[in-house]
């Protein structure tokens, strides 16, 4: 993660997709595939079971090696539900939306870049898909995309939950689709590019262009972006958790307010693909992250004082075991913070996360123009001036004045005429004057037996 990372990998450029062979591709697009899906059945168990270890309970156990096989299971099991559609539903988008979730959720992962060049069959080829010029673009558009399925599913189910739902979505989606934007800003103005094969080159570290002049020590800056551009990092994940529909921003689905919100109305096969986009979404924005801020499938220091660690199929690994880091992120969070209020939630998003994005991505712009046009000491000198500024003007800022907190009889004479009835403030209600006069009107209770009247044939009674 450091400077010190090797940059010994043989990595692919646009011209390496271009060569490859139509049965090359074939086989890429059957491994991405096939790759999707396995990490889906592994996510969902792994997600229960970290979930039950983090509560002190059993988790799944009973199908395959210690419950392995529980979501294998499941989804063979979804499809053969009844499935149940309303009466009135439009017939049409009810089924088309769930296939655009699943849909652009697949595709987004054809620019994900898992390795280096390595050789299949005797044929050089990149551990990519695919890659263009804008690819980081082709990513934001298929995050974007999925908010229709969700919307259209709402909509179509012809309910009242669905639709509030879907209507949830659309506006937390666009939000935070804005601050995720913003975060890779910073990337592009980083790295020089939009490819995503070509922003891992550019964490390859141990660049020395890229080094300061102080006074005479040249020291490089961090190869990872996620140290680099950490207040990016941090938005982007925010920002992810947000995107994706999971706790605790899960509110077009909150159980206890809209049942099951967009997708209330969807059972059987339909449920299937919403549940599959759901933690698709997870693993994409997973490898989104660690494409652009983790170094991609470059190995982390110290493994990367390897020689051969770059090179081969090794990187698949390194790649895998960050997103599983990731997805251990997704996890924890829904196992630890409690659902946020839908107005908290995009109060968070508009008026703190896009804000403070457009501040970082200003000091960087200013960051690359001083590299630009000063060079030398003078560069750290201004680096130091900017800094204790910015201090200054934190530090000096005025607060924002509170309120005066009125007492409570100030805001009893406060009222005006002909106001509802105000409870007594200290809890204690007085009793009833009618509940009062039962009571002293009450016989008093015998004790014992009662004696009984002459023209009663009955025996003692007790009382």
């Amino acid at each position: 993660m450091t400077s010190m990372i090797l940059a010994n990998a043989e990595d692919p450029t646009l011209q390496t997709f271009e060569n490859d062979v139509w049965w090359i591709v074939l086989i890429k697009l059957l491994g991405v595939f096939v790759i999707l899906l396995l990490l889906t059945l592994f996510t969902i168990n792994y997600e229960r079971k970290v979930v039950a270890r983090m509560a002190v309970r059993p988790g799944p156990n009973q199908v395959g090696p210690k419950g392995w096989l529980q979501s294998l299971t499941d989804g063979v099991k979804l499809p053969f539900k009844e499935e149940i559609i309303p009466k009135t539903a439009d017939k049409v988008v009810y089924f088309i939306a769930p296939v655009i979730s699943a849909t652009v959720a697949f595709t987004a992962f054809s620019v994900i870049p898992f390795g280096p060049v390595v050789s299949m069959f005797g044929h050089k080829t990149a551990l990519q898909l695919t890659d263009v010029p804008i690819s980081v673009l082709v990513l934001l558009a298929c995050s974007s995309m999925a908010v229709y399925g969700v919307v259209l599913a709402g909509w179509a189910s012809g309910s009242t939950y669905p639709l509030l739902g879907g209507l949830r979505s659309a506006a937390q989606m666009i939000s935070y689709e804005v601050a995720m934007g913003l975060s890779i800003v910073a990337v592009f103005m980083t790295a020089g590019t939009m490819s995503t094969s070509q922003i891992v080159a550019a964490q390859a570290g141990n660049n020395p262009t890229e080094a300061f002049d102080i006074f005479g020590w040249s020291p490089t800056p961090p190869s990872w972006y996620a140290v680099l551009l950490l207040p990016s990092f941090i938005i982007y994940c925010i920002a992810a958790v947000g995107e994706t529909n999971r706790a605790p921003f899960d509110l077009p689905e909150a159980e206890s307010e809209l049942v099951g919100g967009f997708h209330t109305e969807y059972s059987s096969f339909k449920f299937a693909l919403f549940f599959l986009a759901e933690y698709i979404n997870m693993i994409t924005v997973s490898a989104f992250a660690t494409t652009l801020f983790l170094g991609g499938w470059r190995a982390p220091w110290p493994i990367s004082w390897w020689e051969g660690a770059n090179s081969g199929w090794f990187p698949l690994i390194w790649w895998l075991g960050k997103v599983l880091l990731l997805l251990f992120g997704f996890i924890w969070l829904r196992a630890t913070l409690p659902r946020m209020r839908y107005d908290q939630f995009m109060r968070f998003g508009w008026k703190v996360l896009i804000p403070v994005n457009l501040v970082w991505i200003l000091f960087l712009a200013g960051v690359r123009v001083t590299n630009d046009r000063i060079e030398g000491g003078a560069r750290f000198l201004v680096y130091i001036v900017a800094a204790v500024v910015v201090l200054g003007i934190a530090l000096l800022w005025p607060a924002s004045k509170k309120p005066r907190e009125y007492s409570i009889e100030e805001q009893l004479a406060a009222r005006p005429p002909g106001s509802f009835p105000v409870p007594p403030m200290d809890l204690q209600v007085p009793p009833s004057p009618r509940a009062r006069r039962a009571v002293a009107e009450r016989q008093p209770a015998t004790v014992g037996g009662m004696t009984p009247s002459p023209d009663d044939n009955t025996s003692d009674k007790e009382v």
